[in-house]
């Protein structure tokens, strides 16, 4: 798979240089007056056209330093490029698109596609995408390009307990509609779903994104059956946008050769999320919050939780906006993210007790963007983190300094 993809990519880079003349790259505008919701994230990124060419490219990359330490022990300076992603899309004919993502990461040892399918027009309410397709759970899932955010760190919610960025093979329909101010869309997909990882890990814990290594699910589901993803959004231009979506299905092998082999254990999430823009201040909020429930074995120890919550909340407030430094629509930012998870919701069935395994963030952050496609980022974690008895708590803290572009 690796060399396929970069076998093609050369070419691609092979066919650009071949071809290439400055006057035929022609950036693709966003047209800001368009309504837009976060199930548009897809399509809402810069692309390079190359002259009359259906296709276009475009991505992203992050790279960074932290020095991060707990309970006083460091891993010391880390400098990190984190990803760098490559987006081509092309409108084959009439009503037809195809858009891909492409992700490379621990300096490419590790490459995923992310994102890739054909998406087919009948109508703004009725659309058919097939492929690759990004589960739309909660927010982040979809909308996650490091350039739009203000910290180097995925949110913590988003990326360990959701797992994001998830995606699966699969097909479903999504589409939307507006009205004066208000803006409704949905998605329904049905896709290859979790498999037995998810309480049988590395980490002990009931973990969904443990999911993530297994990519035999862009060719089969291990449960031989169907995930079901769907959301429903509502923006209104003076409240902002809220999203419910649910996630669900079987995720144990139940079956082998037509032999019972397991039980069907389901696991179900749903999750809020909410973004907004004050006019008056210019202030930027947005945040998601979700839940999981999964059917954890009678045999399996309590540390293994059948319940989980959590969320994140970005607040970010531009305090200076004008030209700085020679670019005409720079932007000085002051944010703080808020988080908690908690990985086993409930009491231990013996004593009562509460189960401990949850943590909190927060994590202020300055950032400076030359312009809306490049930002700067510097922030400082605090993080508290309990053991499954509820032991005092596990102290995080550092610094972290980040860029991360569109190209």
């Amino acid at each position: 798979m690796k060399k396929l993809i970069t076998l093609l990519l050369l070419s691609i880079a092979g066919i650009v240089q071949a071809q290439i003349d400055p006057t035929l790259l022609q950036n693709t505008k966003i047209d800001s007056t368009q309504q837009r919701l976060n199930m548009d994230a897809v399509y809402d990124r810069p692309f390079l056209n190359l002259g009359k060419s259906p296709v276009s490219v475009g991505g992203y990359m992050e790279a960074n330093w932290q020095y991060m330490g707990t309970e006083g022990v460091t891993e010391g300076h880390e400098f990190q490029m984190r990803r760098m992603t490559l987006f081509v899309s092309s409108s084959i004919g009439k009503k037809l698109k195809f858009m891909s993502e492409i992700e490379f990461e621990e300096g490419g040892n590790k490459i995923v596609i992310e994102f890739a399918s054909l998406d087919v027009e009948f109508h703004p309410l009725v659309n058919l995408r097939g492929g690759i397709i990004m589960n739309p759970i909660g927010a982040f899932n979809q909308n996650h390009d490091g350039p739009k955010w203000e910290f180097t760190d995925r949110p913590i919610s988003a990326t360990q307990m959701l797992p994001a960025t998830w995606s699966t093979a699969g097909f479903g329909l999504f589409g939307k509609t507006y009205k004066d101010k208000w803006m409704l869309g949905y998605e329904l997909y049905l896709t290859g779903g979790f498999d037995n990882t998810v309480i049988d890990n590395d980490q002990n814990k009931t973990y969904l994104a443990a999911s993530k290594a297994n990519f035999t699910r862009f060719e089969e589901s291990a449960s031989g059956t169907p995930l079901t993803t769907a959301k429903i959004a509502v923006r209104h231009n003076d409240f902002g946008e809220i999203g419910l979506s649910y996630m669900g299905g079987i995720y144990t092998t139940f079956e082998d050769g037509g032999e019972e082999v397991d039980e069907k254990r389901r696991l179900n999430v749903f999750a809020l999320d909410y973004n907004h823009t004050l006019p008056k201040w210019k202030t930027y909020i947005t945040g998601e919050w979700g839940w999981i429930n999964v059917d954890i074995p009678n045999n399996y120890t309590q540390q293994y939780g059948n319940k989980q919550h959590g969320g994140f909340l970005d607040i970010v407030q531009p305090i200076i906006s004008k030209k700085m430094l020679g670019w005409e629509n720079a932007s000085l930012n002051l944010g703080c993210r808020l988080e908690f998870v908690d990985w086993n919701v409930g009491t231990f069935k013996e004593t009562g007790y509460n189960i401990g395994d949850h943590l909190w963030s927060v994590m202020p952050a300055i950032s400076f963007r030359p312009s809306q496609q490049t930002v700067f980022r510097l922030n400082y974690r605090i993080q508290q983190q309990t053991d499954v008895h509820d032991n005092p708590a596990e102290k995080t803290g550092g610094f972290s300094l980040g860029l991360s572009t569109y190209f």
